[in-house]
């Protein structure tokens, strides 16, 4: 059964098995959103950013995905990054990813034997296959592909203009030039969705660095409509 809920500013669709609620994971998104997000003025964040409060003297929560998040600045040569250009924190960037994480260690704590959760079209999964589509940048009511998401790849993250509008910060204008939509499948959902913002961010270049160092698959489409995919996102392509 499918669940659909509005959290953290998107919405999120859980699929469960007859019998399995939503109740489980709910709290989860709530607790961060309430703590993360810059459009509540009394969030943890928010005070943070402001002035009202230091991120020395935070929750342990909050210090874990800002120490996460820097570890993952440094990783990607600067192209993920916890902080606005203007030096703002705003870890929207992990905490969505994080929530999902955490959402999926709960229900298979429970022992659900299989379910989806997709919160802003960032996907993890159990069991499965499952079968997940890629949006069309220029078209949200059409795909480009379905790919199946399973052991061990249960992540698809994707990034780019047709989710939020140009909202990632780009190190360089070639980037915007290049790729409108970034989609990485993972193990996961950290790490894809981490590495579909770099990406964005960092162009081609960043595409070739990050798959060479990491075991991900890429699919991008450029700016003309291009797409590029790797082989094993060819491979993960449904009727492939």
């Amino acid at each position: 059964m499918r669940h659909v809920f509005e959290t953290m500013g998107t919405v999120a669709s859980i699929e469960l098995p007859t019998g399995w609620g939503p109740a489980l994971v709910m709290p989860v998104f709530a607790a961060i959103d309430e703590r993360f997000s810059l459009y509540r003025p009394d969030s943890e964040l928010s005070r943070i950013a402001d002035g009202r409060a230091s991120l020395t003297t935070s929750s342990d929560t909050m210090r874990a995905s800002y120490a996460r998040a820097v570890d993952w600045r440094a990783l990607t040569g600067g192209l993920f990054s916890p902080h606005r250009p203007d030096g703002v924190l705003d870890l929207n960037g992990i905490v969505k990813a994080e929530a999902i994480e955490q959402a999926g260690v709960l229900l298979d704590a429970t022992g659900c034997p299989t379910w989806s959760i997709n919160v802003g079209g960032d996907i993890l999964v159990s069991g499965g296959p499952w079968p997940t589509g890629v949006v069309d940048p220029s078209d949200p009511t059409a795909l480009l592909c379905s790919v199946l998401l399973g052991d061990p790849r249960r992540a698809l993250a994707t990034s780019g203009s047709a989710q939020r509008g140009d909202h990632i910060w780009l190190g360089g204008s070639r980037a915007l030039a290049e790729f409108v939509q970034v989609s990485v499948a993972a193990n996961d959902i950290v790490t894809a969705d981490v590495l579909a913002t770099a990406i964005i961010a960092g162009g081609r270049d960043a595409l070739d660095d990050i798959t060479d160092r990491w075991d991900v698959d890429v699919f991008a489409v450029d700016r003309s409509g291009a797409l590029a995919a790797t082989p094993g996102f060819r491979r993960a392509l449904v009727g492939a």
